[in-house]
């Protein structure tokens, strides 16, 4: 099941940038929660509850039962602004949702059985492409993170989406293809290094030769 957190808010008539100044002087973050087919309803909310929430991480991924004047509401929050300069939170869109409610979600990507696979054991090297995918999932299901299994994946093989668990009734949304999600590649060699190394000294060469010839042409000019 996901994880819920709770936070009191308090329902604002105004809108605006006056009115929005007002409540950051007095702590409180405005914010409005919007959908299931009922009118947006404008509150304001504790900013210091608000950044602690968004700080760890999962505010997007994690739901919150609302409680507004002592109604409560299940949303989770989709869009948090920041100011620009200081960091702080500014605005917070929420969304309503319900048991039936499914949305699109992204969640990080937990890499396990790295002991099991031939390639980190010959010291390769792990290039992850995705640290979080994109699921389309029940509200009340969202998962925490999708593990991806690494086991048996040598130098040069792909992850792939066929590697990783996903929660009953969550799909990736791409969905036409088994995209990568990382990469096993062998570590460089020694001599790799050295040719890298003799190549920049090559062209560092090439162009002093380069400079000192132009000198040289110039002078014979003169």
């Amino acid at each position: 099941m996901t994880k819920h957190y709770a936070i009191k808010a308090q329902a604002r008539d105004g809108a605006g940038k006056g009115v929005a100044r007002a409540l950051r002087r007095e702590g409180r973050v405005p914010a409005v929660i919007y959908g299931n087919n009922e009118a947006p309803v404008l509150v304001s909310l504790p900013e210091k509850e608000m950044s602690k929430q968004y700080h760890t991480g999962h505010a997007f991924t994690t739901l919150c039962d609302l409680d507004v004047d002592g109604k409560k509401v299940m949303t989770l929050a989709r869009d948090i602004q920041l100011h620009p300069v200081k960091d702080t939170i500014d605005h917070v869109d929420f969304l309503r949702v319900s048991e039936k409610t499914r949305l699109n979600v992204d969640i990080p990507v937990h890499m396990v059985g790295h002991e099991e696979s031939p390639g980190l054991e010959s010291k390769g090297i792990l290039n992850v492409v995705r640290h979080s995918i994109e699921l389309n999932c029940q509200a009340t299901k969202i998962p925490e993170y999708i593990e991806v299994n690494l086991a048996g994946k040598d130098l040069g093989d792909s992850v792939n989406a066929s590697d990783a668990t996903l929660p009953a009734g969550a799909q990736f949304v791409i969905d036409d293809r088994d995209f990568t999600i990382a990469t096993i590649v062998a570590p460089k060699r020694a001599d790799d290094l050295d040719e890298e190394e003799a190549e920049g000294e090559e062209g560092e060469t090439a162009e002093g030769e380069s400079e000192e010839t132009a000198e040289a042409e110039g002078e014979s000019e003169e």
